[in-house]
C-alpha cells in the first residue's frame, strides 16, 4: 500500500524533498505497519530494503559469538534503518523486533536510486546512519572484549602498588637470598675478623636494627603485593563468571535456532501435504 506525502515528511530522510518530489516517491514506497514484539527481519535473512521509523520505535540487535543479545540501537520517528543489507545486497547484520506498535515506510534499491537521483543530499543521510550505527558496534566490541585480569589491575595500580609488586616479586627471589648472605658474611666478618674498626662488635646491635626495619617495610609491602592478588583473583573471578554466563546463553541460542527451524519445516511440510495428495 503506498504510503501518504505526509508521512514522509516526518522522516529526517525525506526532510529536503519538494512536496511534488515526496509524491512521487509515495507512489513507489510501500507502508508496514508492526504490532508490538512483530519481528521486521533477522541477522542473517537476505536484505532488500531500507526502513523509515514514522511512528513508534524499533529495536536493532545482535548476538555475540556466545549467543548474547546486544541492543545496538532502538530505532525511533525520523531514524533509518537497514541500509547496510540494502547497500551491498548482503544479508542483515542485525534483528529488528518493534518495541511497540509502529509504523514504518520501506524503499527498496530501486526507491533508494530514485531519492539519490532527486536529492543527493539523502545519501548523506544514508551514510550518516550507516556511520553511527557502525560507531555503536565499535564501542560495543571494545567494552564487551573479556577482561585480563592481569591487565585491568595493572591499569589501576598506583606507584606504591607497582613498587610493592616489585619488592615482592624480588623479596621471593634466589638473588634476593643471595645478596643478603653476602650482606651479612661480610658484615659480621669485617666487625669479628678484621683487625680494623669494628663498626658494630657483637651481638651486632646495628645489623639487628637494620634487618629489623627491612623486615617491617618487607612485610607491609610483602601485604600490599598480596592484597593486589586478591584483587586479580575477584577479577577472575568475575570473568570466569561472565564466561559461564555466556556459554549458557549461546546453547539457549542454538535451542532457539533449532526450535525456529523445525517449526520452518513443519510449515513447510503442512504446505507439501495437500500438494501431494493432488
Amino acid at each position: 500500500m503506498p504510503t501518504i506525502p505526509e508521512r514522509l515528511a516526518a522522516a529526517k530522510l525525506f526532510d529536503t524533498l519538494e512536496e511534488d518530489e515526496r509524491v512521487l516517491l509515495a507512489e513507489v514506497i510501500d507502508d508496514r505497519e508492526l504490532a508490538a514484539g512483530d519481528v521486521l527481519f533477522r541477522a542473517g535473512e537476505p536484505g532488500d530494503a531500507l526502513y523509515v521509523v514514522v511512528s513508534g520505535a524499533v529495536e536493532l540487535s545482535v548476538h555475540d559469538t556466545t549467543g548474547q543479545k546486544i541492543v545496538l540501537t532502538v530505532a525511533q520517528p525520523g531514524d533509518a534503518f537497514g541500509e547496510l543489507a540494502l547497500l551491498d545486497v548482503g544479508p542483515r547484520s542485525a534483528t529488528a523486533v518493534a518495541v511497540e506498535d509502529s509504523e514504518l515506510v520501506e524503499l527498496d534499491r530501486d526507491d533508494v536510486l530514485l531519492l539519490v537521483r532527486k536529492r543527493p543530499e539523502a545519501a548523506l543521510h544514508l551514510m550518516g546512519a550507516l556511520a553511527a550505527m557502525t560507531r555503536t558496534a565499535d564501542h560495543l566490541l571494545r567494552t564487551r572484549v573479556v577482561r585480563n585480569p592481569n591487565e585491568e589491575a595493572q591499569e589501576r595500580a598506583t606507584i606504591v602498588q607497582r613498587a610493592a609488586d616489585g619488592v615482592a616479586w624480588f623479596s621471593g627471589s634466589v638473588p634476593f637470598l643471595l645478596v643478603h648472605a653476602a650482606w651479612f658474611a661480610i658484615w659480621i666478618g669485617w666487625n669479628t675478623l678484621s683487625s680494623g674498626h669494628h663498626f658494630d662488635p657483637f651481638p651486632f646491635g646495628l645489623l639487628t636494627m637494620i634487618v629489623s626495619l627491612e623486615a617491617i617495610f618487607l612485610s607491609c609491602l610483602v601485604l600490599i603485593a598480596a592484597s593486589r592478588q586478591t584483587e586479580k583473583d575477584r577479577v577472575r573471578s568475575d570473568v570466569e563468571y561472565d564466561v559461564n554466563v555466556k556459554a549458557e546463553l549461546e546453547v539457549a541460542h542454538l535451542h532457539e535456532k533449532v526450535d525456529r527451524l523445525r517449526e520452518e519445516v513443519l510449515e513447510r511440510l503442512a504446505r507439501l501435504s495437500p500438494r501431494s495428495r493432488e
